[in-house]
């Protein structure tokens, strides 16, 4: 990325000034402003849009087309930004946990571990949805308050499999970890830097699988102001407080969605996307 392109990202984000230096601060500040303006959607996938895991085109959809996308995208574009600031950044591989704690596929999610000029040392996630407002230490293993709920970063014991757990052979520093929301698992991480292109399977799955829930359901959510969220799922918009209070109810007519996008997501669409197999393509 070039200054030209730098500078546009960060007017994307609401920030008027390049940062000087690659410190903790100016992440903590980046992390939320993407939350705040960049939506978590899976719209690419309902409206037959390929999704190409290419560093140049995420930022081009992030930044000229105003739309935002799911982790392998956000973080991708993120992590580009990252980068050219100056921060040292290593995608990291995740399995999401799912019902009865059951780790999804290979490559199911992708988070960033991001080092800064102050010897800070992080995991920076504006890819997950409903997740921490500011990065998580990454080497702390006790709880991490912040105003999407505590957070904790714990060793991970083995998969079902045997593995993961750092078994014989492996040290701490190669063992997977587990990130905790609540007291909840959120995803298991694997410490192994990745890079860009080992995701393409994950987002090749989540976008054409039958199960996978980004094909079953339609999802375009940001955290707002007031440290909340506003989520449009289909018709149905939510909004909650900081506080968990929430209302929802039902938009009518396609005028109305697409004004809702527009409103709330900055996102300008020529038609009301729908789930793929309800439209009937295949």
């Amino acid at each position: 990325m070039d200054s030209v392109q730098i500078d546009a990202y960060l007017r994307r984000l609401g920030v008027e000034q390049t940062p000087a230096r690659p410190t903790g601060e100016v992440l903590r500040a980046l992390h939320l402003r993407h939350l705040l303006t960049v939506p978590f959607e899976n719209l690419s996938v309902h409206l037959g849009e390929e999704i190409v895991l290419d560093e140049k085109l995420l930022v081009d959809k992030v930044v000229g087309a105003r739309r935002g996308g799911f982790c392998y995208e956000l973080n991708g574009a993120f992590g580009a930004l990252l980068a050219a600031l100056g921060f040292e950044v290593s995608p990291l591989a995740a399995r999401v946990y799912g019902e009865g704690e059951r780790l999804g596929v290979p490559y199911d999610h992708m988070a960033l571990r991001v080092r800064t000029a102050d010897g800070g040392d992080w995991l920076a996630d504006v890819g997950f949805g409903a997740h921490s407002h500011y990065p998580l230490r990454f080497e702390e293993r006790g709880e991490q308050e912040d105003p999407g709920g505590v957070f904790r970063i714990v060793e991970a014991g083995p998969d079902a499999a045997g593995a993961g757990g750092g078994g014989r052979g492996e040290g701490r520093e190669g063992r997977d970890l587990d990130v905790l929301r609540d007291g909840g698992r959120q995803y298991r991480l694997e410490v192994r830097p990745r890079v860009l292109g080992d995701f393409v399977t994950g987002a090749w799955w989540h976008s054409t699988s039958p199960h996978s829930h980004f094909m079953r359901s339609l999802v375009c959510s940001r955290v707002t102001e007031d440290g909340g969220r506003v989520t449009l799922s289909g018709r149905r918009l939510t909004v909650t407080d900081a506080g968990g209070g929430r209302e929802e109810r039902e938009l009518g007519g396609d005028g109305e969605v697409l004004g809702a996008y527009r409103e709330l997501f900055g996102i300008e669409l020529e038609r009301v996307p729908v789930v793929r197999s309800q439209s009937g393509d295949s």
